[in-house]
Parts: C-alpha cells; sequence; structure tokens
C-alpha cells in the first residue's frame, strides 16, 4: 500500500497545469490543432476528472459530481466509466468556457484538500499517486500541443511561459559507442518507488552484443542527412515510412523550415529561431529515426538494450543525455511484458488496451517535470508521430 500523498504534494502538481496554462489566452486554450491533439482547456478539465471521477466519488460519502456533464466531456478513454466526447472533436467544446472548467478544478481541488486531510482517501491512495503522475503527463502533453498549435498560426507566436520549459542543451563531446557483452539482464521497475503498470513485471531477457552512442544525434548530424538526399532515397526508409514520407510531403523535420538565406530555421516554444546545429535533433517519427540510422550504418536501440544501458549510466560517465532532453526512439513494439496483468475496473484501462500500433520511447525530454521519469518508464507513441519531443539515440549490434 503507497502512502496517501499530502495536501502540499498533490497543491503542488495541480498548480504546476495552472502555471503552465497560465501564459495563454481563452482563445489559445479552446482550439485543437489536430485529432491526436487536446485543447488546453480539455487537459484541465480531464485531469480535474479524474480525481473527482476515480478519488472523490469512492471517498465522498453525499459525493455529487461538480457538472453530471462533464462525467462524459472529460472521460477520455474509460470505457467503464461511461460515454465519452469523440477526442477528434475536442476542439468544438467553446462551452463550457474556460472560467467554468477553471472553477471546476477549484471545486475538486478543495474537495481534494478536505479528503486528504482526513485521511478519508487513504483506502484509494494508489489512486491518488496515479492520478498525480497521471497529471505530470498531462503537462507534458499541454506544452506538446500548444507548439503544435502555435506553430500551425502563420503568425509564429511564441508561448510566453517558453522559460518554464529548459531549452535542449548543445551536445556534449564528439560520438563514441559504449559497448557491452551478450549476456542475460533484467529489466523492468524494481523498488519500492513509483511506477507504471506497464513497467511490470520485472523479467529475464538475452541480450546479443550491443553498443550504444555515448550521445542523441544533433541537427546538424540530421541536416547532414537531408542534404545527403535521405529523404529522396526509398532504400533507406520503412516500406510504410516512404509511404507516410510521400503523402505527407516531408523534406525535413517537422518545425524546421529553410529560410530565404538558405539556412535552417527552427520553431520552438520561444517562436522561430536559427537552428543550433549542436542541439539534439527533436521532432522527428519513428520512421525518420530509422531511415536517419540506416543512413549513418546504424540502428534504433531496442528497449532492453535502452534499459539495461541507462540503469548502469551513472557507473558510465560518457553516456550523457538519457534523460531531460528528447524521448528516444526504440525499435520496440509496445507489447506486455510476461506476466503482465492489467488491473481490475476502470484503472486497468490505463495503459494495456494501448498495446497495439505503438512503438517504444525511453528516457524523458525537456518538457517532462522534474523527477518524473526513471530508467524502466515506458513512454509509446505510433510511429508517424512526430509532435512529441521525440529524438534519435543510435546503436549498433557485435
Amino acid at each position: 500500500m503507497r502512502a496517501l500523498p499530502s495536501p502540499h504534494e498533490y497543491r503542488a502538481v495541480r498548480e504546476r497545469t495552472l502555471a503552465l496554462a497560465a501564459p495563454l489566452s481563452a482563445e489559445d486554450c479552446c482550439v485543437q490543432s489536430m485529432p491526436d491533439a487536446s485543447p488546453t482547456k480539455w487537459h484541465l478539465g480531464h485531469t480535474a476528472w479524474f480525481f473527482e471521477t476515480f478519488v472523490l466519488a469512492a471517498c465522498e460519502p453525499d459525493f455529487r459530481p461538480f457538472d453530471a456533464d462533464f462525467r462524459a466531456l472529460f472521460n477520455s478513454y474509460y470505457h467503464a466509466v461511461g460515454a465519452r466526447h469523440p477526442r477528434p472533436q475536442r476542439g468544438l467544446l467553446t462551452r463550457p468556457a474556460l472560467a467554468r472548467v477553471l472553477d471546476y478544478r477549484a471545486d475538486v481541488d478543495q474537495r481534494m484538500a478536505r479528503v486528504l486531510a482526513s485521511g478519508q482517501a487513504a483506502a484509494v491512495a494508489e489512486v491518488v499517486v496515479l492520478g498525480l503522475q497521471h497529471e505530470q503527463q498531462h503537462q507534458e502533453l499541454l506544452l506538446t500541443d500548444i507548439k503544435h498549435l502555435l506553430w500551425c498560426n502563420p503568425l509564429a507566436p511564441a508561448y510566453a511561459g517558453a522559460d518554464s520549459v529548459p531549452p535542449l542543451r548543445p551536445t556534449p563531446a564528439p560520438l563514441a559507442w559504449q559497448s557491452w557483452s551478450a549476456g542475460v539482464v533484467e529489466i523492468g521497475h524494481v523498488g519500492q518507488g513509483f511506477c507504471y503498470d506497464n513497467e511490470l513485471p520485472r523479467h529475464r531477457v538475452y541480450l546479443e552484443p550491443y553498443a550504444l552512442a555515448t550521445r542523441l544525434v544533433t541537427n546538424g548530424e540530421y541536416a547532414a542527412f537531408i542534404d545527403a538526399g535521405g529523404y529522396a532515397d526509398p532504400a533507406l526508409w520503412l516500406s510504410e515510412g516512404w509511404d507516410w514520407r510521400n503523402a505527407q510531403g516531408r523534406e525535413h523535420p517537422l518545425y524546421w523550415q529553410c529560410g530565404e538565406d538558405g539556412a535552417w530555421q527552427e520553431f520552438t516554444l520561444g517562436g522561430r529561431c536559427t537552428l543550433d546545429a549542436h542541439a539534439p535533433l527533436v521532432h522527428v517519427s519513428l520512421y525518420e529515426a530509422d531511415a536517419y540510422a540506416r543512413w549513418s550504418g546504424a540502428r534504433l536501440p531496442t528497449e532492453a538494450e535502452w534499459e539495461h544501458a541507462a540503469a548502469q549510466a551513472p557507473k558510465l560517465v560518457q553516456l550523457s543525455q538519457l534523460e531531460g532532453d528528447v524521448w528516444q526512439w526504440t525499435s520496440s513494439s509496445y507489447s506486455p511484458y510476461p506476466g503482465f496483468q492489467a488491473g481490475p475496473g476502470a484503472i486497468g484501462e490505463y495503459n494495456g488496451k494501448f498495446m497495439v500500433n505503438q512503438y517504444v520511447l525511453r528516457g524523458g525530454s525537456s518538457a517532462t517535470p522534474a523527477g518524473h521519469g526513471r530508467a524502466s518508464y515506458r513512454n509509446f507513441f505510433p510511429a508517424s508521430a512526430c509532435w512529441q519531443f521525440s529524438g534519435i539515440r543510435l546503436a549498433r549490434s557485435g
């Protein structure tokens, strides 16, 4: 049984979400730029909905929802809870107004403060912990989604709170390789700290000899791939990736733009700026990552290789940028670990139902809340996803 978070711990997470939304206008908060993204207003409402639905409903003897209509409006994918508003249509929710959603959050927070202070939520402490971790995930999604929205605007406006997200650090040192010999290793979460159910159970895997690049691929290195005709050579691309590249008319990473002087520019949360050739590459799909790896004479790591290396990283000073820069694509399909069992009830829908047609990313990004990541953390997205803060670490066999 996990310890019940304190009111202070709860409040700190909830206040950061509001702080991330604070620089945005009501119009910013309502618009949905594509079906895979969600409006900021929906993120604010959904994260309140989680605590109302899974904590307050279980703890308050006289429970009544703030607004019964919100049960469907802010339900994401929990079929066991009831009806859901279609994800691609979240941007049509001009009502309720942003002020009403903020009132909803305030009401839920007042009620949560009472049940946390009284200990009423002790029986669902694990759900409260999950809810806070879930909200941190939405903090990152809020940033990725608002970045895509602002990029769609021809004025290329900056997110006024860009200083709340640390800039990508220039890549240290020339690229080198760290090697491991073959053997049986264990992966999956270990210890008493929080983990999601998809990080369990810890289990053994056999790894052939492999090597990981000691750092991430940079913008400058990827620009060389473009200059060498990487986007024009079907031999470098997975068949599905080549179809995607043609359908999208993609000739460079998302958010890149060639300026009038022929120099690359990049759209960031701080607006459009000159591309930093030494910073880690970000916002590429699995297809692009895989094509670059082939062009480089390398490959993408498996998630087992990545986690095995990351678990030893504190002792391997030459292995850098494992966390807090960009999510790193792996070649591993997102699937259950041996012995995985989804939890009972609606909470069991959190991860297991998505274990199909997606790939695993590791490492966290500059938009990931501090302290949210760990070596066993498994993020996952479709191969075409590139609006997330995703980049490349190369691997080799043998």
